[in-house]
């Protein structure tokens, strides 16, 4: 049987235990750390599905040293870090108190997605789709990574359902559909931001693509694109 979270945590390389709970209390301080000379690129992709979808050539223009600081955590942390600052700004404009400072315990990816299933599958296609997107990846880098899969301390299920993606496109209605709440929507966009280089037209049309269907607002958009180069100091 699948581990939604173990499967989430080897596609990110990351060495992060437990769940977002235990890993809750060191979130803002790692959001801290982040806002200063700190960041994704302190801490680079050393291993992960993730890793070995992207290639040496576009791995350094990754910003995944999110990693190195709690992984999921960190990306559902900052994803909603983004959204509560939208609502402020958009409280703050309308003259309503604003909304309550981040929950640790509530990031988007502990609920559950729109169909009930784990929400950390969502962000694993969205990442597989995004590294997918410019096409780089021919019949003979297939083979190369299921051949590293393999290798992967996954079980038999959990190895079909990445086998299954790479093999297959990554359908943006479907991982629209699975997102239940703004939240989980800002998640999504930022854990396939993370997985592409917005300098390349293709990948550039995908993320446009997916934030049109995810219909974020503009300005929460701006603040999950600019979340990497911010924090990359």
């Amino acid at each position: 049987m699948i581990d939604p979270k173990q499967l989430l945590e080897q596609m990110l390389g990351s060495n992060a235990a437990g769940n977002a709970r235990s890993a809750g209390g060191q979130i803002r301080n790692r959001l801290d750390e982040m806002s200063g000379s700190k960041g994704f690129a302190s801490g680079a992709v050393t291993g992960g599905l993730l890793g070995l979808l992207l290639g040496g050539n576009k791995m350094g223009k990754l910003a995944g040293g999110a990693v190195g600081y709690g992984g999921a955590a960190v990306i559902g942390a900052l994803a909603l870090q983004a959204y509560q600052n939208y609502q402020r700004q958009q409280a703050s404009s309308r003259g309503v108190p604003a909304p309550a400072n981040l929950d640790a315990y509530a990031l988007p990816h502990a609920q559950p997605a729109a169909d009930g299933s784990p929400f950390e599958l969502a962000l694993v296609r969205a990442m597989v789709g995004a590294a997918k997107a410019d096409g780089h990846i021919d019949a003979a880098e297939q083979r190369r990574l299921f051949a590293e899969v393999e290798r992967l301390q996954l079980d038999a299920e959990a190895k079909a359902y990445v086998f299954d993606l790479l093999t297959h496109d990554v359908d943006l209605k479907s991982l629209v559909d699975a997102v239940r709440t703004p939240e989980q929507g800002a998640e999504l966009y930022l854990a396939s931001r993370l997985a592409i280089d917005p300098d390349e037209p293709a990948e550039r049309a995908y993320l446009d693509a997916l934030a049109e269907r995810l219909r974020l607002p503009a300005d929460l958009r701006s603040s999950l694109d600019s979340a990497p180069q911010k924090t990359s100091a």
